[in-house]
């Protein structure tokens, strides 16, 4: 079956769960954490412990190996899952236990306990409703926190009355909670070993912190005699002091609640008496605490990923899912597209590196679209898009593929090896730009023909649903050239460069002029100067080096013109998130910080233009007309969307606002034939909101040009830039 095959199974099969469940989690999320006055403290504040902890984890191992010990614990330090899956069987054969009931764990599912112990003739029953059900069910975990998000009350109602053909069907959610907590009660009264899993281990105390939703963490621990804690070794954290800001967050990110149902502070070996549950004369103070406790704590890849410069934030990831319920793509798809062997969403490719390799994240990791969606929601503040990116990077030089010296040689890239060669095409875009708009109106005609269209199906996989760009022979850096040299502000009140970003050069060359006439009329002195692409276009296609070549030839040439006491205006928002965010990672700092503390988004800067004395008037008047708009994924990112409905506001324009945070991205992901359908799912809800009856009539602008593209796709009326409402 194909990629698109599989993701088109999924949407039809999975999809319309998933993004029920997904999508309220994420309104939960901003409902919970807008009732958090110190949200973005308590986020610093567990971001710096958990680099604390990493930067200081084998001392933490050390010194948590102590406190377990010295409670009458046993602690087993695992470098692999072989290693941890020899323990555990250990204590269970030793136990002579028949039935082994278990807690919500991901580390035992990356180490495939269950199949380990069963195939030892061992009962083993996961106690968490979700994981149950997929256990009865036969198939691995969709999502981090709820497992089975993808399975609707009715499949699951289907499931259990076809399994356990029970006297009365099974239909509410409220029959379905009873008989499964009536058979689990059943089997774990008669179990001998419990396993849960840790979110957190105080090192100081050996305490651990279990965050659930049905308290059947507690009844693993407390119905059985034997406890085998299993957790990945950066669970470590030094204080149970230091519990707070993750008890605050974690709930609040993945699930949108204040708090979780159960938040267990456990110090095993716990003291509750060992209860026989077939003697119900003996009263529980009677009976015995006898208790073993085995911590296993895993590497399985972890510790090399902490010597990871690139992978070591992973580890700081607390397992909460807000990067999947954020993710539009995993909103269509789930897990089981949008993952791997255990892991899923956007931190998953993470995980899935370190853990199980690159060959495993590469079925998955281009459906991160680096829209960094997941950047806010992220309570540890981890730079997932970044992870993304040189993972991609790093699966892009793994092998040999054919012709690759012939692709070195047609790509003007400083890629060295290995990106496959549709990955250097739209890296390469600028290239393609330019000689697009060198040979327009030709190239037009020549790229939408059929033979065309078939041979970049073909070798491009580039889906002949999607419409192509179309090229402007005359550049907008040509166009400004060309003006009388006497057009601009005679007395201008500021001085900008506006920078020619790709799409606005050679294809959105309108909204480019657009951009220059606004900025005039407002007073301003503007020029537009030739300059490379910002490397938006490899980046995401994880072409690093090519990227940083961008980048270090755009922060050159701009550099003269700050220093000259010049702002940096940009059209394009992805471009803009470049210069503010990516170039952080990808040029020197001092670079960096010149270019980001003196770069702003057009409608940023006319706003701070109007705010600051500027005649609106200079501006068209909207003379009250509706209008429609659809902010750009990295302009919510970067907290800028305000400032273009603003503008507009200014402008007498009536603007009402799209609460769908994707479009399904036509950029270079949607042209692919893999995730064109994925694209246009995405895409269905914005198409919902701007066809409704209050919607339909007013004009769609939209500031991204992935974002124009897609809803040229999903509409019959054309959406514009709204700088070019500023000067009709």
């Amino acid at each position: 079956m194909s990629k698109a095959d599989d993701i088109r199974r999924l949407m039809r099969t999975e999809g319309a769960a998933v993004a029920e469940n997904t999508r309220a989690f994420n309104e939960g999320r901003y409902a919970s954490v807008a009732d958090l006055e110190d949200y973005e403290e308590l986020k610093t504040e567990a971001r710096a412990i958990k680099e604390d902890a990493i930067e200081r984890l084998p001392e933490l191992i050390d010194e948590l190996t102590e406190s377990v010990e010295a409670n009458g614990g046993t602690v087993y330090i695992a470098d692999d899952a072989e290693d941890a899956n020899e323990y555990i069987r250990s204590v269970v054969a030793d136990r002579e236990a028949n039935r082994v009931v278990k807690s919500k764990s991901m580390t035992t599912e990356e180490l495939e306990v269950n199949d380990v112990l069963e195939a030892d003739g061992v009962d083993v029953v996961e106690t968490d409703l979700g994981e149950w059900v997929l256990q009865v069910a036969d198939e691995s975990p969709s999502h981090i926190v709820a497992p089975a998000i993808h399975k609707s009350r009715e499949s699951i109602a289907d499931l259990f009355n076809e399994t356990f053909d029970p006297d009365e069907p099974l239909e509410t959610a409220q029959d379905l909670t009873y008989f499964a907590r009536e058979k689990l009660g059943e089997q774990i009264t008669d179990a001998e070993v419990g396993i849960t899993g840790a979110n957190f281990l105080a090192a100081d105390s050996g305490t651990m912190a279990l965050v659930t939703s049905e308290g059947n963490a507690r009844k693993t621990v407390a119905a059985t005699d034997t406890q085998i804690t299993v957790a990945g070794v950066e669970k470590v954290i030094p204080t149970v002091e230091d519990l707070h800001p993750f008890v605050e967050l974690i709930g609040r990110s993945g699930t949108g609640q204040d708090i979780t149902s159960y938040v267990s502070l456990l110090t095993p070996p716990v003291d509750t008496p060992v209860v026989d549950f077939a003697d119900d004369e003996t009263p529980l103070s009677a009976f015995d605490a006898d208790r073993e406790f085995h911590l296993v704590l895993v590497d399985n890849g972890r510790m090399a990923m902490r010597e990871d410069d690139q992978l070591r934030e992973t580890l700081y990831c607390i397992r909460c899912s807000a990067c999947s319920n954020s993710c539009a793509n995993f909103q269509s798809t789930g897990g089981h597209a949008f993952g791997g062997e255990t892991y899923s969403g956007g931190i998953a490719t993470g995980w899935e590196a370190g853990i199980e390799g690159t060959d495993t994240a590469a079925e998955f990791n281009d459906l991160c679209t680096g829209c960094t969606r997941c950047v806010n929601a992220c309570p540890v503040k981890i730079d997932i898009p970044w992870i993304n990116t040189v993972v991609r990077d790093r699966i892009n030089r793994e092998g040999e593929r054919p012709a690759d010296w012939l692709v070195d040689g047609l790509t003007p890239d400083e890629e060295d090896e290995g990106a496959p060669f549709q990955k250097r095409f739209f890296g390469n875009f600028e290239t393609v730009a330019k000689l697009g708009s060198a040979t327009a109106p030709l190239s037009n005609w020549l790229a939408d023909t059929e033979a065309s269209r078939w041979a970049m199906e073909q070798v491009l996989d580039i889906d002949p649903r999607r419409e192509l760009p179309r090229f402007e022979r005359e550049t907008l850096v040509e166009w400004f050239r060309s003006r009388d040299a006497e057009a601009g502000p005679a007395d201008p009140e500021r001085r900008v460069v506006l920078y020619p970003d790709l799409y606005t050069n050679h294809v959105q060359v309108e909204r480019g002029k657009a951009a220059v006439r606004a900025l005039e009329a407002l007073g301003v002195d503007v020029v537009v100067p030739p300059v490379a692409s910002s490397g938006r276009a490899p980046y995401s296609q994880g072409m690093v080096a090519t990227a940083a070549d961008h980048a270090e030839r755009v922060t050159e040439t701009l550099a003269p013109y700050v220093s000259d006491g010049r702002d940096v205006v940009v059209v394009e928002p992805s471009d803009h998130a470049m210069f503010t965010r990516e170039y952080e990672r990808l040029v020197d700092a001092d670079a960096f910080a010149s270019l980001s503390e003196n770069s702003y988004e057009v409608l940023e800067y006319v706003y701070g233009l109007l705010e600051n004395g500027a005649d609106p008037s200079a501006l068209s008047n909207g003379d009250g007309e509706g209008i429609a708009y659809h902010s750009h994924c990295q302009q919510r990112t970067l907290g800028l969307e305000t400032y273009t409905v603003a503008v507009l506001d200014a402008c007498d324009y009536d603007v009402v606002t799209s609460d769908v945070e994707c479009c399904g991205m036509a950029g270079s992901f949607g042209y692919k034939s893999d995730y064109y359908e994925l694209s246009m799912d995405v895409g269905e809800r914005l198409r919902d909101q701007l066809v409704a009856e209050d919607v339909r009539d007013r004009r769609v602008v939209a500031s991204g040009t992935s974002c124009l593209e897609q809803i040229d796709s999903l509409l019959e009326r054309q959406p514009r830039h709204p700088v070019e409402l500023l000067v009709e």
